[in-house]
């Protein structure tokens, strides 16, 4: 029988970035509402039997004595058929999770909390030096510095004019002589002697023994006498730029660890480089799985379209990754080995197959290949079947894995953003070099529901505050684990702890690689 169509809000339909309207988290049990099933008048033995079956099947979207249903859920609403949603609604339960048809037997053992994961990963990523290249000018925008930038000659490596003008030496009026004077580009002049003067150019050498430069507009040339007169009183050394004024030969410029921006480039080129050393770019392979996905053209008969294939490698490299082209692999574990041990980047990512269901083959196929678990699972809604892992290299039989690293993302959209943020972010950040970055709060601007014991992260925008108020970030309303639409509005995602947060309190705000940090600052850290 055909149900209501949840994908569509009841009611008035609100603008998503409206924060007013209330925010119900899609993936937990929602304050003040029993489990779904609960009452129903099935005994203990019947439940259980239920809970068998729904193992056994690994992913219906029948799930009455285990799912957690808050208003609004429904197949657009964050449930799918994703496992990531049967795998919320089991560790919901008290009973450990057992065998499963073509997986392995889970650890009943919590998840990481969601910042102690994240800690995980960031340690991951600088476990070791990162190596060092050195890379021409042109080929250096956007790598990370390994080493700190020190001048290579003084700045500027001699007195300069810094404007259009006259130099002049001792009191005036001084005499000058006919000719075109000092031009920028040529060699030492000779010295000027007292009372004289010579045209001078910007970035010109300035002649030994110069006490000023007069800019044009500052002076008056009495062209048939041939003595110059300054309308305004000189001062020694002005409009000239000292050697040495900007820096010392030797002394740095930049710490390792910054970002090569086209500012970089400019200074490094002044100072005299024309190679930087650089952390090269951490190489990232994609791998898509899902037999249900499609490449192109609309959903039908049970097909859904990928949306993480197009979204990750634009993500990635904005995060500082030279990243390959996704493969789809669909819901083959051989396939999946041979591409785990074939592949020669340094992070592997996969989208799906992180649960315990009978096509997922991401843990099963971690653990024939003797990799190691970093991080297996999450305390954070959406996205908490996330994981992180370090592959053996070819060959490795014993010892800990230090090949590549592998991180899961769960295959619901927003579920899969958590997973990047949470996982990807710092990892990548580690293996590229880049410090790590303090983390910013602000104030939410409006009533945030919690899950009873798991993190959330829930899409944001930023609101400027109003004549004397303080800027805020503003709640988005489509943030289901299926659901883009939140994101793509958002500026960033705020960290909320279990139980929700009430208007006005400070949380913490993760960026996204396309967004400015906060409101009030420029540019973006990527």
């Amino acid at each position: 029988m055909t149900g209501p169509d949840r994908s569509r809000p009841t009611g008035p339909v609100h603008d998503p970035t409206d924060a007013t309207h209330p925010v119900r988290d899609a993936t937990g049990p929602a304050p003040g509402l029993a489990p779904a099933g609960r009452g129903s008048g099935l005994t203990h033995e019947e439940e259980r039997a239920v809970e068998q079956a729904l193992a056994l099947v690994g992913g219906s979207s029948r799930r009455p004595s285990l799912r957690w249903e808050a208003p609004g859920e429904g197949p657009g609403g964050g449930p799918g058929s994703d496992p990531e949603d049967l795998t919320e609604a089991l560790l919901e339960a008290p009973a450990p999770v057992g065998d499963r048809p073509g997986g392995r037997v889970r650890s009943s053992a919590p998840p990481l909390s969601w910042d102690r994961a994240r800690a995980a990963a960031a340690r991951a990523g600088r476990a070791g030096p990162p190596p060092t290249i050195r890379l021409p000018l042109d080929r250096a925008l956007g790598h990370v510095l390994a080493e700190a930038l020190g001048a290579l000659t003084d700045l500027p490596s001699f007195d300069t004019s810094a404007m259009d003008g006259w130099a002049v030496a001792g009191p005036g009026p001084w005499a000058f002589g006919a000719g075109a004077g000092l031009l920028a580009g040529r060699g030492p002049a000779t010295a000027l002697p007292d009372g004289a003067a010579v045209r001078i150019a910007t970035g010109a050498r300035v002649p030994p023994d110069t006490t000023a430069v007069i800019r044009s507009e500052h002076a008056h040339a009495d062209e048939a006498k041939g003595l110059l007169h300054a309308r305004r009183p000189v001062v020694a050394g002005q409009d000239i730029r000292p050697r040495g004024q900007e820096c010392r030969s030797g002394e740095q410029l930049v710490p390792a660890g910054t970002v090569v921006t086209p500012a970089v480039l400019g200074l490094a080129a002044a100072a005299g480089y024309d190679a930087l050393p650089a952390v090269p770019r951490p190489r990232v392979d994609i791998l898509v799985l899902g037999d249900e996905l499609l490449a192109s053209g609309l959903p039908h008969d049970g097909l859904i379209r990928d949306a993480l294939g197009p979204m990750l490698g634009p993500w990635l490299r904005a995060l500082g990754a030279e990243v390959s082209g996704p493969r789809r692999l669909g819901d083959d574990a051989e396939a999946l080995r041979e591409a785990l041990t074939g592949s020669d980047a340094d992070l592997i990512v996969t989208t799906g197959g992180t649960a315990s269901g009978p096509v997922d083959h991401v843990h099963p196929v971690l653990d024939a290949l003797g990799a190691e678990l970093l991080v297996d699972g999450a305390a954070v809604r959406p996205g908490h079947p996330m994981l992180l892992a370090r592959l053996p290299v070819p060959g490795q039989s014993r010892g800990t894995p230090d090949g590549p690293y592998l991180v899961g993302l769960p295959g619901n959209p927003l579920a899969a953003v958590s997973g990047l943020l949470t996982l990807a972010e710092p990892l990548l950040a580690g293996l590229a070099g880049r410090p790590a970055q303090d983390a910013y709060r602000a104030l939410v601007h409006a009533e945030v529901h919690g899950h009873p014991h798991d993190t959330r992260l829930v899409p944001v925008v930023h609101r400027a505050g109003r004549a004397g108020g303080r800027d805020h970030v503003a709640p988005l309303r489509y943030n289901g684990p299926a659901m883009l639409r939140g994101i793509a509005a958002a500026d960033g995602l705020a960290v909320v702890p279990p139980g929700g947060v009430r208007s006005g309190t400070e949380v913490e705000i993760l960026d996204l690689p396309w967004a400015p940090a906060t409101p009030w600052t420029e540019g973006c850290f990527t």
